[in-house]
């Protein structure tokens, strides 16, 4: 088991460090504006009129177009911001912004964790952002330490993340038939999250029985000051390799973001658990209080690849010895009009399953989905 946990910690150490060999490639600019005097010019070709009493928010790029409008979200190191002459809003990488003025009122995260609500600015000529707070504060800082920003006006649907994808595998030989389906909801208030997930993957063919991995569950968390947060979460887990008929699992703990930043951010956390089992076969229920230690890796700014790496580990504390461990390894490859290819694995491990020799469960999957920023 040592050299199973050993394993998933080592991949997230892989993962970063080849994250670190590619972020200095240079990714490519997306919708890029000019602005001349009064006129919008898109590079398309596209101009069209703005009056100087309309503009809410500007960004100032370091080719020297300038952008305006009104800036929705900064996360993941990249900015969306809505205009009047667009159907569509622009996305555009916060690295390649020079200066930002805006009146609006944001919910602010920087580097180290401090929050803000209040108005932002840059100094002229100087690499320095002035933000006004909402209790008439005045801080100084910089682009680089700012990774986070949500309109505190935003309506229900800017604060939602969402995703659907799905996969399927047919095959002549025993009639194999193979499905996926994945989806995730996210809800991002001023000073917490609520996320919900589904994951289910089924295997069927001739004078074979069917084969089932199936996970979903909710997550809540919130924020504090210096990246620090309280969480809870309820998940549940049926696969019919371990005999697994119901599997729930409740935690409470707490946890820091200990690198968070426009490229990458990286989350550990501890707490208590509470664990219910049911199985397919004749072995016992179970009930259960465990520890567990997570981390949670993820790399965004490698042109359009996401890569998103976990790791739990559950020590028991009412069944001495048992020890189980769950981790997944999800890499995105972003493609136009918001849809996106997936690779998933997933690893299930207990040292103490209801069918011996069984230890360990594992999903691989390859989706194509479509997701709601």
């Amino acid at each position: 088991m040592k050299q199973f946990s050993f394993l998933c910690f080592f991949t997230q150490i892989v993962i970063a460090s080849l994250f670190l060999l590619f972020t200095n490639k240079a990714t490519a600019q997306k919708d890029s504006l000019l602005l001349k005097k009064g006129d919008i010019k898109v590079k398309d070709s596209l101009i069209v009129k703005i009056s100087d009493s309309k503009v809410k928010d500007s960004l100032i790029l370091k080719n020297g177009d300038i952008i305006v409008g009104e800036i929705k979200s900064l996360d993941k190191g990249v900015v969306t911001i809505e205009t009047d002459y667009s159907k569509n809003d622009f996305t555009i990488e916060w690295s390649g912004i020079k200066d930002i003025y805006s009146k609006s009122v944001f919910l602010i995260t920087l580097e180290d964790g401090t929050r803000f609500n209040g108005s932002f600015k840059t100094l002229k000529g100087k690499n320095i952002v002035v933000i006004e707070t909402s209790d008439h504060k005045r801080v100084e800082t910089t682009l680089q330490d700012i990774v986070f920003l949500k309109g505190l006006k935003s309506d229900f649907w800017n604060r939602v993340d969402a995703s659907f994808d799905v996969g399927i595998t047919l095959t002549k030989a025993n009639n194999l038939r193979q499905s996926s389906v994945k989806a995730n909801l996210g809800y991002l208030a001023e000073k917490w999250e609520l996320n919900l997930y589904y994951n289910d993957v089924r295997s069927r063919q001739d004078s074979v029985a069917q084969t089932k991995h199936t996970q979903g569950g909710t997550s809540f968390k919130y924020f504090l000051q210096n990246d620090w947060y309280l969480g809870t979460s309820l998940d549940f887990l049926s696969n019919t390799e371990q005999a697994l008929k119901l599997r729930t699992t409740g935690k409470l703990g707490a946890g820091n973001y200990l690198k968070h930043t426009n490229k990458s951010y990286w989350a550990v956390g501890a707490g208590l658990s509470y664990n219910n089992e049911s199985f397919t076969n004749n072995t016992e229920n179970r009930n259960s209080i465990e520890g567990f230690v997570g981390s949670q890796l993820n790399l965004f700014d490698i042109g359009d690849l996401d890569l998103l790496s976990s790791l739990y580990v559950y020590p028991s504390i009412t069944e001495s010895g048992r020890l189980r461990t769950d981790f997944s390894l999800d890499t995105k490859y972003d493609l136009p009009l918001d849809f996106y290819i997936k690779i998933n694995v997933s690893l299930n491990y207990d040292n103490r399953p209801a069918v011996a020799g069984n230890e360990t469960d594992y999903v691989f999957v390859f989706s194509v989905g479509w997701e709601l920023d």
